[in-house]
């Protein structure tokens, strides 16, 4: 299955499962990048359709859902089942390298290159720790508890630690948490925090000491539990929040990303890792439609000559909707 799978209530959950995990074998053992961004693609429109599916016929209405995909549907529909999947589930190649690629650390190409040294579990990992790299020993140290999703009221409670933590660190940090958890999501897969400070523009001298300072003061208030990789300008690590005294349960160990982004580059910065994919894409058209360029860096004016011009001035997520004449939305309507 997906790796970090959504708690969904859509009627057709079951044909957004078996597009997911088509997905993910085509990305990890074909990678097929661009089957599977069009399995996802599917997956997202079916997911937001409010009526259960009779047949192939009426999914290819949706976006995304073309001749293959309906096929697949109806063959779903009729027997419950999809003869692709289970000859995949039943390939030992297939199946390994897909759960192989659910440690973090571990891409498509290594998960080939353990399977084809006979590793295909994770006690068979375990046997093998020490020629793993620290990412991955972390990945394997942490497997159970990345697996599980974080509830929205855990990031809630993670968003208001750090947001009042990144003040003590200094006043003028801003910090954003991205992804589906600020699109409205029920749960999230890891926390992705994107963080500025007016001293960092894409202008000045890099300022790894303003990233550093943020981790180093998580470390010690005990939210940062391991560190994956610090850069310049990304951490990559472990948090877990502090267990108060009437918590009855500890909370799990989870993934956090914290990426240190130029001031005049944040709110694209902020608009590209809010997401979804699928509304960056479209936004990027619209833009391109419209005489600009745009990605998470910044948005550029074409010319006649088909050359960006200077970054346009962005104060907010707003700014970039105006400039190129875009309704805005909020994030909880970007998931398509």
């Amino acid at each position: 299955m997906s790796k970090r799978k959504a708690p969904q209530e859509s009627p057709n959950e079951g044909i957004t499962d078996f597009l997911t995990e088509l997905a993910n074998y085509e990305k990890n053992v074909n990678r097929a990048i661009h089957k599977y961004n069009a399995y996802r693609k599917a997956a997202s429109s079916i997911s937001k359709y409010p009526n259960k599916l009779k047949n192939g016929d009426e999914a290819k209405k949706l976006d995304g859902v073309g001749l293959q995909i309906a096929k697949k549907i109806d063959e779903f529909l009729q027997t419950g089942t999809l003869q692709k999947l289970e000859k995949i589930r039943k390939d030992d190649t297939s199946s390994s390298i897909n759960f192989l690629t659910r440690v973090t650390g571990i891409g498509p190409a290594a998960a080939r290159k353990f399977f084809e040294e006979g590793v295909k579990t994770l006690e068979d990992l375990k046997k093998i720790e020490s020629k793993l790299n620290h990412h991955q020993q972390l990945g394997l140290k942490y497997f159970e508890d990345f697996e599980k999703r974080i509830p929205r009221a855990e990031m809630e409670q993670m968003e208001t630690l750090i947001v009042r933590e990144l003040k003590e660190v200094g006043t003028e940090y801003i910090g954003t948490i991205c992804g589906s958890y600020r699109r409205g999501a029920a749960s999230s897969g890891d926390i992705d925090i994107l963080l500025t400070h007016p001293d960092f523009t894409s202008e000045s001298q890099k300022q790894p000491k303003l990233l550093h300072a943020v981790v180093d003061h998580f470390e010690s208030i005990g939210f940062v539990t391991d560190t994956m990789s610090k850069g310049d300008t990304k951490f990559m690590g472990v948090c877990q929040l502090q267990q108060s005294g009437e918590d009855e349960e500890e909370y799990l160990h989870r993934r956090i990303d914290i990426r240190l982004i130029p001031k005049d580059q944040y709110y694209c910065g902020v608009l590209y890792f809010t997401g979804s994919d699928i509304f960056n894409k479209t936004m990027r058209t619209h833009a391109l439609e419209k005489g600009f360029t745009l990605n998470e860096y910044t948005i550029r004016p074409v010319g006649v000559t088909g050359v960006a011009g200077e970054p346009l001035l962005v104060d907010s997520e707003r700014d970039i909707f105006e400039y190129i004449h875009y309704k805005y939305r909020e994030p909880k309507d970007r998931s398509e």
